[in-house]
């Protein structure tokens, strides 16, 4: 489901909407990748990036998990923000 532009949020609001986004995926495992990447990773991008994580979020999780797991190449819009979310490193499961 694609959003639309919301250009008045507050960054803070942007980024608790973006983690719960982030959490609820329609696979497991791009909430465990995506969800352990917002939890600390979203405070560390640009207002750019941000905007650009956001936009990423309406792809679809299989596309997502390909790029991902390096499946498939991600596009070159996404490519950067997906190589920062992936090496962002494993989730902590202590």
């Amino acid at each position: 489901m694609r959003e639309e532009p919301r250009p008045d949020e507050p960054r803070e609001t942007r980024e608790r909407r973006l983690r719960l986004r982030s959490m609820r995926r329609g696979i497991k495992e791009m909430d465990l990748i995506l969800g352990g990447f917002a939890e600390a990773g979203l405070a560390t991008l640009s207002d750019a990036d941000l905007a650009l994580y956001d936009e990423m979020l309406s792809e679809s999780d299989h596309d997502m998990y390909a790029w991902a797991s390096g499946q498939v190449a991600a596009p070159a819009k996404f490519a950067g923000l997906m190589a920062h979310i992936m090496s962002h490193g494993p989730l902590d499961c202590r």
